[in-house]
């Protein structure tokens, strides 16, 4: 079998994951919003890595084009986006994807406690999620992120500038962006106990 036909079962599998995740996840906030009256996702979005981008993160981890390379080392092809109003929000919906049964939580990077250099802040999760395919049960992993409002759309102006400039942003760039990501924390925390207030303090 060549690659493109290794290729393309890779991606259907990862497709199955994709679909699982997301009805698990629609499930999930559905029980949630009937008993709390309350969805603190905003929306969320998903996708799958192109064959390009997969291509394109082994060869910048110098690794060869693999299938056991691709599974192994490239944890985000399938990745999952699920943004909410509130810092408090992403750690309720952190501890509710913890409890659903079918997924296998095999890492987590709290990037709010510990934001990156850039000033990035958003919390990651790599899940691993059983799949059925030609009658054969295997594991794949997907990548959530989970961030409010704010984060994405600081992270979303970040991604613009490290595409413009592939990556070698300029230094004054880099600090303005790391004063805003400031900013946004600050904004996002003050949001929370405005939202307290108008709740009564809960």
């Amino acid at each position: 079998m060549n690659i493109d036909d290794e290729f393309d079962i890779i991606i259907t599998k990862y497709s199955l994951a994709k679909d699982l995740v997301e009805n698990k996840l629609k499930i999930m906030m559905n029980d949630f919003v009937n008993k709390h009256n309350y969805n603190p996702i905003e929306h969320f979005k998903s996708r799958i890595k192109s064959k390009e981008s997969i291509i394109n993160k082994l060869n910048n981890k110098k690794l060869d084009i693999t299938v056991d390379n691709i599974v192994n080392n490239v944890k985000d092809i399938v990745g999952i986006r699920l943004v909410c109003s509130f810092l408090t929000d992403i750690y309720d919906i952190v501890s509710l994807i913890s409890n659903i049964s079918q997924f296998n939580i095999i890492e987590r990077k709290d990037y709010i406690t510990n934001p990156k250099e850039s000033g990035y802040t958003s919390y990651h999760l790599i899940i691993s999620v059983p799949i059925n395919y030609k009658g054969q049960k295997e594991f794949v992993n997907v990548e959530i992120q989970i961030r409010t409002v704010a984060q994405d759309f600081w992270a979303s102006l970040n991604h613009k500038i490290q595409y413009k400039y592939e990556e070698n942003i300029p230094n004054d760039i880099k600090e303005e962006m790391y004063e805003y990501s400031l900013i946004i924390n600050q904004l996002d925390k003050k949001m929370v106990n405005l939202n307290k207030v108008v709740n009564g303090g809960k």
